[in-house]
């Protein structure tokens, strides 16, 4: 078996010979380059299992050398190394795309050990490749993504989809969270019955439970005939309860019932009426917080989140981008009737460059504007909006010191990157505690005490 082929990539001669002396002696094939440059042609040349690049380089940053690199061979798994390494460097290189993130002075052996996972991750996946290719087979739900959390969400599916246990799905508005539902009822035995889906907060209360549960014939002045509700209707499949946080606490008490005795009783009506149906919640707020300010009911959480999963925003998905993207290419060209293969090198560059705020609802709108625009057979960075083609990302400064006036006290410089880390998570301050290894009363408490104590709802 030949050895794997690195590429080292250093400005510094120095120390780029080290390394490849180093990872030689440690059973790699390693070729080096100066410059981002060097590094791409030496790509498009010759066949790597994985590149190591430094950051800080001249005329092309390591970050863009990895964002450059994933463009044009997003199975070709890219490690950074920095001098300078920071909390924003690493979330920005594996937002590029980067596998891993290392710190200058790069230990050798921890080097080789980075680079045979990147190494066998890259075999794995072409493995896959060669899987999926033999045996055509879509995922379940259209879900896309090759990246470690979509993975495991997709694992999950696969291992909870043949039970009846109640999910709760979670995550920000926009990243797909009906899409997580209907993969678990397309990987599930339930996969012949209906789907039925309904958004909570779009329902008005006086309607709530009408909706679900059914009424029957004069309940109400308007009730002139019989209705099923939507558990009944879901009988035999999935019924999916969209932004079930936003449900108002009396009609809670009524869905903590309906799940634990698995019956109905319509408005109305004088008796109850079974349904076989298995339940998947999803919501974008932090239902945990609600039960602590007492807005949603603890056992009801605990009944619906049996199994949970929290669906990651776009921006963490690193490379799932442009798959995703290419996915949503596809379908809208199709349904547009445009010859459209898929996107050029520039907008592929800008679509992995940008933060997606909306995550895979905005993807999914930027898409069909540039298939609306496209005037030649590829998408061009011209055909995505202003927004996109246009972004830079922020380069985040905690605190200057090269002006003692920029000296800050310590807990203002707690409460900057504490504020930062929650509004990188979108505000979900369970998430925030996790990040920052706080217990969630403590960050409650720190936010108060700054003015933030009120949930914004995300």
């Amino acid at each position: 078996m030949s050895p794997p082929r690195v590429l080292v990539v250093d400005d510094q001669a120095a120390l780029s010979e080290t390394l490849a002396r180093g990872l030689t002696r440690r059973g790699f094939e390693v070729t080096t380059a100066s410059s981002g440059p060097a590094a791409l042609a030496s790509v498009g040349e010759d066949a790597f299992d994985a590149v190591l690049s430094d950051v800080a380089m001249q005329p092309m940053s390591g970050l863009a050398l990895c964002e450059q690199i994933r463009a044009v061979r997003p199975d070709l798994p890219v490690i950074l190394m920095t001098a300078f390494g920071s909390m924003e460097t690493a979330i920005d290189a594996l937002r590029r795309g980067a596998y891993d993130f290392l710190q200058k002075p790069v230990d050798v052996d921890l080097a080789a050990h980075a680079l045979r996972r990147a190494v066998e991750l890259k075999e794995l996946r072409g493995e896959l490749k060669r899987l999926r290719e033999a045996t055509p087979r879509a995922a379940p739900g259209g879900l896309v993504g090759e990246s470690v959390a979509m993975r495991e969400i997709l694992d999950t599916i696969g291992r909870v989809a043949g039970s009846d246990a109640t999910v709760l799905v979670t995550g920000e508005s926009g990243v797909g969270k009906e899409l997580v539902a209907r993969a678990l009822h397309e990987a599930s035995a339930r996969v012949s019955g209906p789907f039925v889906a309904v958004n909570l907060a779009a329902l008005p209360d006086s309607l709530l439970e009408s909706e679900l549960f059914g009424h029957a014939k004069g309940a109400f002045t308007d009730a002139r005939a019989a209705r099923t509700g939507l558990f009944v209707q879901a009988d035999g499949g999935t019924l999916f309860l969209d932004e079930v946080g936003e449900m108002p606490a009396h009609m809670q008490s009524k869905l903590l019932r309906a799940l634990q005795e698995r019956r109905v009783r319509p408005v109305g009506a004088d008796g109850e009426v079974p349904f076989d149906a298995r339940i998947v919640a999803a919501t974008n707020r932090d239902l945990l917080e609600a039960v602590e300010r007492g807005a949603f009911r603890e056992d009801l959480y605990f009944r619906l989140a049996v199994i949970e999963l929290e669906v990651p925003p776009l921006r963490d998905r690193g490379g799932d981008v442009l798959p995703l993207a290419d996915r949503i290419l596809r379908g809208v060209a199709q349904r547009a009737n445009k010859p459209i293969e898929g996107f050029d090198p520039e907008a592929a560059r800008a679509l992995l460059r940008y933060r997606w705020p909306g995550n895979v609802r905005e993807l999914v709108n930027c898409v069909e504007r540039a298939v609306a625009l496209a005037r030649f057979d590829r998408i061009t960075v011209d055909d995505l909006p202003r927004r996109i083609r246009e972004f830079e990302p922020q380069k985040h400064v905690l605190v200057s010191a090269d002006d003692p006036g920029d000296l800050v006290p310590l807990e203002e410089v707690e409460r900057r990157y504490i504020l930062r880390v929650l509004d990188a998570v979108g505000g979900r301050r369970a998430q925030a505690a996790k990040i920052l290894g706080l217990d969630r009363k403590t960050l409650y408490r720190k936010l108060e005490r700054w003015g933030h104590g009120e949930p914004d709802g995300a």
